[in-house]
């Protein structure tokens, strides 16, 4: 009985994450985040003030700099409290300075893997793993592999 509440829980747990992720990395909608986050939200990424208030500034930055910004949501899996989403990320650098960079037109695409703790059917936690050097050198920031092939 216990793994048969174990599996609603997980299937109840992907779902919410789900909508989350399309509503906040797909539309942009941030107006029912209070139904997905704890108030005391624990954020993992250094890059990311902590709690709901530090998401929304971070992802107004992020969201200001490139306003096509949006997931690919290729897989989420669940077990028990634990969500994983597997996505590509795309959106176009055409809004605001972002990481110290003018816009710059160019285009991005780089994978994420977010890793959510779920309790009380909203989201406790957070942490993920980000290709950030392909992010970073399709910015400029960084040369990738195929500008030092170019030398």
């Amino acid at each position: 009985m216990t793994e048969v509440v174990e599996d609603r829980l997980a299937h109840q747990n992907k779902q919410i994450v789900a909508r989350f992720l399309a509503d906040v990395f797909v539309r942009h909608d941030m107006s029912r985040l209070d139904e997905y986050m704890h108030d005391d939200y624990i954020q993992h990424n250094p890059d990311c003030p902590q709690g709901k208030a530090g998401f929304l500034e971070f992802f107004a930055l992020v969201f200001g700099a490139m306003p096509d910004f949006h997931y690919e949501v290729k897989r989420v899996v669940a077990d028990g409290e634990i969500v994983m989403a597997w996505c590509t990320t795309l959106g176009t650098h055409t809004g605001r300075e972002f990481l110290g960079q003018a816009p710059t037109g160019n285009q991005v695409r780089f994978d994420v893997v977010d890793i959510f703790r779920m309790k009380d059917g909203k989201i406790a936690e957070h942490w993920d793993v980000a290709d950030t050097f392909t992010f970073f050198s399709q910015l400029g920031i960084v040369q990738g592999p195929a500008d030092r092939q170019r030398r």
